[in-house]
Formats: C-alpha cells, structure tokens, sequence
C-alpha cells in the first residue's frame, strides 16, 4: 500500500509491503495505514527515522510480538520520505526497502536498514536516516519487491534488481503517466503466460520547481 501526509509544510510519503497474502496481509496493511496516522498526529517534530520506529513499536505492541523463535514473524518493508520543499530536502528511511534517485541519467541507490516494521531482536536499533538536497527534475522511486521478483524471459528468471535500474534509467526522462504504460508494458513482455507471484507497487515522483 502507499500513504501521503502533510505536516508542518512537509509532504511525507511511503509504501509498504505487508508480510502474508489476503487476510493477513490485508489486515497488516489496515493496521500500518492507522498507525501511520496516529503516529504522525501525535508526533511534534517528524523525521523519517522517527516515524518508522514509532510504528514499528506499533506494530510490535498491537501484535504482542515477543521476539520468540516459534512466533509469527508478521510485518511488513517499507520506504519513507519526509519532503521539505521550503529548504528543498528529502529525508529517506527504509525498512529493507531502497529508494532510488535518478538524475542527470545517473541512478544512486539509498539502501533500507535491514530490519522489518515489526518484531526483529530483542535489541531492536534505530532505523537510519539518509538526507538529500533536491535538484530541478529530480526522480524518485520506491517500489515493493514484486515486479523484480516476477518469473518470466526466456529462462523463466526473476527480473532482478539490475534490469529493473536500467529500465527506470532508460524511461525516467519521460512523463509519469507514460512512464507508468512502459512499465506496464515490459513487465507483460516479462511475464508471458507465467502466473502474477505477488503485488506490485513502483511510485514514482518528480520534482519541478524546487
């Protein structure tokens, strides 16, 4: 699922990806988009860190998750932006999700922590914090793991993470919309008869006048 907030003269945005299939995954993704809410109602100063720790004692609260080896290790990954166009920042944290920049051609990569929105250790650390300042036409991405994950070519393989670089380096200059058809278009290509193995999400946001 996505969420988009504003607080303070910031645009704060995720997607996440909840672990199980229907029931399980649809009632995690309920509880994610409340405590979202709750958490950013509640909090005075947001910061993109911040916001993903709160929610992850959350989550670790509401399903009373112990830590123990024969519990149900539910969660879900996420990306977070916090955006501040006056200062023209963008503060990053994930929860095995990346974010990718793609500017002037050229795509970097902002790594997740790797740790769930859930119970991980005992000793659960804090989710980092990655800041960037905002060029003219900027892109970003977050994206869930499905359309990488997806089976298909000629081999039957995944689509990978490298194909998938090069396919946003290749349409990012193009408007959103078209970008969205591209996208749609290559994964069919990809897939052929193969069955769908899981959502996909890919978001997409470009940023003029900053």
């Amino acid at each position: 699922y996505y969420w988009l907030a504003h607080k303070d003269k910031k645009v704060v945005v995720a997607i996440a990806d909840c672990t199980g299939h229907g029931v399980p995954g649809a009632f995690m993704s309920i509880l994610g988009l409340a405590f979202l809410n709750e958490v950013l109602n509640q909090t005075e100063s947001i910061s993109a860190n911040s916001i993903l720790n709160q929610l992850r004692s959350h989550v670790i609260k509401s399903l009373h998750q112990t830590g123990k080896a024969d519990e149900a290790r539910d969660g879900m990954e996420m990306a977070l932006c916090v955006v501040d166009f006056n200062k023209k920042r963008l503060q990053y944290s994930g929860a095995f999700r990346p974010l990718y920049l793609v500017r002037d051609k050229e795509l970097v990569e902002f790594k997740g922590d790797s740790m769930p929105i859930g119970i991980y250790s005992e000793d659960d650390k804090s989710f980092n914090n990655k800041e960037l300042i905002l060029n003219e036409n900027d892109i970003i991405y977050m994206f869930t793991d499905g359309y990488i994950d997806q089976l298909g070519g000629p081999d039957r393989k995944t689509f990978k993470s490298k194909q998938f670089k090069q396919l946003l380096i290749d349409i990012h200059q193009k408007p959103l919309n078209e970008q969205k058809a591209l996208l749609e278009k290559e994964y069919k290509a990809w897939r052929r008869d193969i069955e769908q193995i899981d959502d996909i999400m890919v978001m997409g946001i470009r940023f003029t006048d900053v």
